[in-house]
């Protein structure tokens, strides 16, 4: 292939060179964890002229950052709580990552149905607030719609049990694809990253943490990596990793399971982003995306040890399903319609005596007994003013000042000279595919959709949404190493392209085989790792 984009690969040239690089040379600073908080640190620091490395044990954005409702929002619900500061920040911060990456923070509308005139008051002054905190633009303040608005713009909604909406701008974003962005950012500007490396243990030189010990899992490699400053970014593992300063266990965090349930759009033909409440006053979005929606999210405290995968259990899907018919006139949806379904962990900060659906999304840092910096908590919005924190840390660890924080310019992908439909609407004449073929890359590649088709444009699966050129990008730019990489976070096919997720794997397997060296074994090891992902997300069915 012609390299589209050599200096932001995550593909190193050679692996062993990679991990010489890394023993060879002394950094400013290595993060541990791959996932947006680590992301951000590293662009953050490299940008502000840091020799920086990260390592990442598994790949990247395979953990909470992967998992998240794909909303770059401000977080309403968390001004009702009366944390005014985090809502004023992220929704703020909303505009930013747009800049950053219009294609990864699509503004859309978000439906808060009313049932009467009184409660349409009441969620219109909520929101006004909220605008007021975002310094949203008079172009995308709310919007009010009666029954035959609604009719129009929302007709699988309930008029006879909700009619009255307020509808304002949110943004539905693609986290992994934002990680994978991101840290393509800061490769370009000379940052080391490394996945499937795992950090074993830490070295000590005088009382204080001078680097960290890694394992490599494709070749059994053990080295050192030497640095002035390590921030420990590990989302749900940031404890155990703390634990390396021989600490006893800080319970700093109070792990909250998330779950949303996948079903196809026919089931559901909504439009736009809907908020449902609960029977114990939450909300949950139904989140539309081309031919799937997503429901979600649960906010349970979570005490079990899947921190990666953790299960999924017919209470919690119950719990998704069960207000659809409130809302929605379409048939009743049941177990059998949820053809996908993903879970994650958040690692929350704990507050005494608060559950998780009480506590801040509001970052903390701390730093141990050898000077590891550990972060935790904050929200996928708010990664870029998280990373400013981490670095007023860093700064003081290394005993200098630092540059200004980099401003939002725009990231791998997000070099759009349109709107999102305009684009997709070139890509499709230019390239002669489908328009919803070409939406969806767009939506994911942003302006770098033509060169993934440039690679190969024909659908893997007769007529599916996933194209050839998607397999040797994910390998030779995005740093996929396993099928599961690519189904699950370059593609998003795993959640996204339910009719083909399943006839997707044995062909993308045999692309990613022959571009990686597998043989006919590692090829059928990699397809059946992938089923068992499939099945153990469904597990709920066959417990009930």
């Amino acid at each position: 292939m012609s390299e589209p984009a050599p200096s932001t690969s995550l593909t190193p040239s050679s692996r062993s060179e990679l991990l010489a690089e890394l023993e060879g040379e002394r950094f400013d600073l290595v993060i541990i964890g791959g996932g947006i908080t680590g992301a951000g640190v590293a662009r953050d620091a490299v940008r502000r002229g840091l020799r920086v490395a990260l390592v990442e044990k598994d790949d990247f954005a395979a953990g909470t950052s992967s998992r998240s409702s794909k909303l770059i929002h401000g977080g309403l619900r968390y001004l009702a709580m009366g944390d005014i500061g985090l809502v004023r920040e992220t929704a703020r911060e909303r505009q930013a990552v747009h800049q950053m990456a219009p294609h990864l923070a699509e503004p859309c509308w978000m439906v808060v149905p009313a049932r009467n005139r009184a409660t349409l008051m009441k969620v219109r002054a909520g929101i006004g607030t909220y605008e007021k905190l975002g310094a949203i633009g008079d172009s995308d303040r709310h919007l009010s719609w009666d029954q035959d608005e609604l009719a129009e713009e929302e007709p699988s909604l309930r008029r006879d049990e909700y009619p009255w909406a307020c509808a304002y701008r949110e943004y539905m974003t693609d986290d992994a694809r934002l990680v994978l962005a991101v840290l393509r950012d800061a490769v370009g500007v000379g940052a080391i990253v490394a996945s499937r490396l795992p950090v074993v243990d830490v070295i000590w030189e005088g009382g204080h943490i001078d680097g960290v010990v890694v394992a490599c899992e494709m070749s059994d490699d053990r080295l050192e990596i030497r640095a002035d400053a390590v921030v420990n970014a590990a989302g749900p593992w940031v404890e155990h990793l703390a634990r390396f300063e021989q600490e006893a266990a800080t319970d700093r965090l109070h792990p909250s399971k998330g779950v949303h349930v996948v079903v196809d759009a026919a089931r559901l033909p909504v439009r736009n982003l809907v908020i449902m409440s609960t029977p114990d006053k939450r909300s949950v979005f139904v989140l539309p995306r081309g031919d799937a929606v997503a429901i979600g999210t649960t906010d349970t405290s979570y005490l079990g040890d899947k921190l990666l995968w953790p299960e999924i259990k017919s209470s919690d899907v119950e719990y998704l399903l069960q207000p659809l018919k409130r809302y929605f006139d379409v048939e009743p949806l049941d177990f059998d319609d949820v053809g996908a379904a993903w879970s994650g962990v958040r690692p929350l900060v704990a507050q005494q005596g608060k559950e998780a659906t009480e506590i801040s999304r509001k970052e903390e840092v701390w730093v141990g007994t050898g000077g590891m910096i550990t972060v935790a908590g904050g929200k996928l919005t708010g990664f870029r003013t998280m990373a400013m924190t981490v670095l007023d840390y860093v700064a003081e660890r290394l005993g200098r000042s630092l540059g200004p924080s980099p401003g939002p310019d725009p990231i791998p992908g997000g070099d759009l000279t349109s709107d999102l439909d305009g684009h997709s609407a070139s890509v499709a004449t230019a390239s002669g595919i489908e328009r919803p073929l070409a939406d969806r890359l767009v939506r994911l590649y942003g302006d770098e959709a033509s060169q993934v088709l440039a690679l190969g444009h024909q659908p893997i699966v007769t007529g599916g949404r996933v194209v050839a050129g998607e397999v040797e990008w994910a390998v030779q730019v995005d740093g996929a190493l396993t099928l599961e990489d690519l189904i699950y976070r370059r593609t998003r096919a795993a959640w996204y392209t339910p009719a083909e997720r399943d006839d997707l794997l044995a062909p993308a397997a045999s692309l990613m085989g022959d571009l990686l060296g597998w043989d006919k074994a590692r090829t059928a090891a990699e397809i059946d790792a992938v089923r068992a992902r499939y099945a153990s997300e469904l597990q709920f069915k066959a417990d009930t």
